[in-house]
């Protein structure tokens, strides 16, 4: 009775989370579909817990103060973790549990493979070892993928905080692939010959160098790609741990989170109209020269615009469209954006967003954001959609965007950015850019946009600005 009602516990949790990541997909059932799959999961922890039985010991689980220590600290760290991190560091967040997950599924390989080595040294007969070939190859599959999520999720974290530069060297690429074939070679040969067990220990360390070496001359604009191709490496590597246990929530958990982040990883790379195998070995967005020039073209000059003149454009307009970037997510100024907004349709102007789907630092940064300071999803626009409405549009507000905005993606081949799809703004009637200062963004290129004749600079904080826009728009 006890195992039926684990396999109802588990059939429940999978049937959540397939719900739960259906429902993600819209913005409006998304917290909903959150719940319901991490209510999936507690139902699957909990019939775990209680009702597991070894199928041919009848043993069940013990050491309760252990898993029950365990999940109190790890409940109560993600859970302050999760209240307490500013929308800036969302990105790094996500790399970190992301990390986490991989090396549980790296350290479930190590474990496993203890235990086999034990049962190998009582019995190290062909049959046996015929029969353990199957699971000492999901081993090592799950050691060297949860192992290259981690290390590559570390480096992430590192690079989206800034503690971490990027790095490269002529052959790096050939050494990373060397290093990826030992590792497999090493993982082929310990699968056909389990016995040299301290083959495993060289193929963790090869694992967790390649995940390292991987990550880093990545640049950071390609970060968002980054954060969700490891994702579906800790997905994978979950999945291996469920055909290790025969767990089917485990599995199709890991199936779903891997097969999830392939697709966003492929659609992300559509948007930005490049690769994967160019994100991984271009070093696009990192610290080459070649990135942070503007190749000798002499720029003209830039144009600033007044409080009084901005609030002004906009209190007139008929159609206002805002682009928000990374720098609003650093001003943590997504509330006084909403406020803006407010103002603007109070006084009859049309206001809607347009969202480019790699801006910010992880995949729909810019949605979260803007989820956060109640900003109705029906003024979200995707790209293609909003890049319809920039030719009817008066005023365009852009808020820390750069890279996503810069014309160069269109019109030079020589620009590293050249063919990845932008917000078409420069369509629009008038384009006001806020910045801090005139600095390239993530990228390291410089934008056209900013010295176009339609295009004015309004520098400064854009919380600052947008408060300082806010009272002039109500004195106009």
């Amino acid at each position: 009775m006890g195992l039926n009602l684990l396999t109802i516990c588990y059939l429940v949790a999978s049937v959540t989370f397939i719900l739960g990541l259906k429902m993600l997909s819209n913005p409006v059932s998304a917290r909903r579909g959150n719940l319901i799959a991490a209510a999936g999961m507690l139902v699957a922890i909990i019939g775990t817990i209680f009702l597991y039985r070894n199928t041919e010991t009848g043993e069940h689980l013990h050491n309760y103060a252990w898993i029950f220590g365990g999940l109190a600290i790890g409940g109560i760290i993600g859970t302050m973790a999760a209240r307490k991190v500013k929308m800036t560091a969302m990105p790094e967040m996500v790399s970190l549990f992301n990390g986490m997950g991989g090396a549980c599924a790296a350290l479930i390989s190590l474990v496993e493979f203890n235990h086999l080595s034990k049962e190998l040294s009582l019995n190290n007969s062909s049959e046996f070892v015929s029969s353990i070939q199957p699971t000492v190859l999901i081993i090592v599959l799950g050691l060297i993928i949860g192992s290259v999520s981690f290390a590559g999720s570390m480096i992430a974290w590192g690079k989206l905080n800034g503690k971490v530069k990027d790095f490269s060297f002529t052959g790096q690429n050939i050494l990373n692939l060397i290093i990826l074939a030992v590792a497999l070679g090493a993982g082929a040969y310990l699968v056909i010959h389990p016995a040299h067990s301290f083959l495993l220990y060289g193929i963790l360390a090869l694992a967790l160098m390649y995940g390292v070496l991987f990550v880093m001359p990545i640049g950071g604009a390609d970060m968002p790609v980054v954060i969700s191709l490891l994702n579906s490496f800790t997905g994978v590597a979950a999945a291996c741990g469920g055909f290790l246990y025969d767990n089917k929530v485990m599995l199709t958990g890991g199936i779903l989170v891997g097969a999830a982040g392939t697709l966003l990883t492929i659609l992300m790379c559509k948007a930005m109209n490049r690769s994967l195998i160019n994100v991984l070995v271009g070093s696009f967005g990192g610290s080459s020269s070649s990135a942070a020039t503007t190749g000798g073209k002499d720029q003209g000059h830039y144009k600033e615009i007044s409080l009084n003149d901005a609030a002004t454009i906009m209190s007139y307009a008929n159609k206002v469209m805002i682009v928000p970037g990374y720098g609003l997510a650093v001003a943590q100024a997504q509330h006084a954006c909403h406020e803006l907004e407010k103002v603007l349709t109070e006084k009859g102007v049309e206001v809607n967003y347009a969202i480019h789907p790699v801006a910010g630092r992880m995949p729909g940064h810019m949605n979260v954001l803007l989820a956060e300071a109640d900003v109705s999803y029906e003024k979200l626009e995707e790209m293609e959609q909003a890049n319809e409405e920039f030719k009817t549009t008066d005023v365009v507000l852009i808020l820390g965007a750069n890279d996503v905005v810069n014309p160069a993606a269109k019109n030079d081949p020589a620009s590293p950015i050249y063919g990845m799809p932008i917000l078409e703004v420069e369509l629009a009637k008038n384009i006001i850019v806020n910045k801090r200062s005139m600095k390239p963004g993530y990228a390291g290129i410089e934008n056209d946009l900013f010295f176009q004749p339609k295009t004015s600079m309004l520098f400064g904080d854009a919380k600052k600005v947008l408060q300082d826009l806010l009272a002039e728009i109500k004195n106009v």
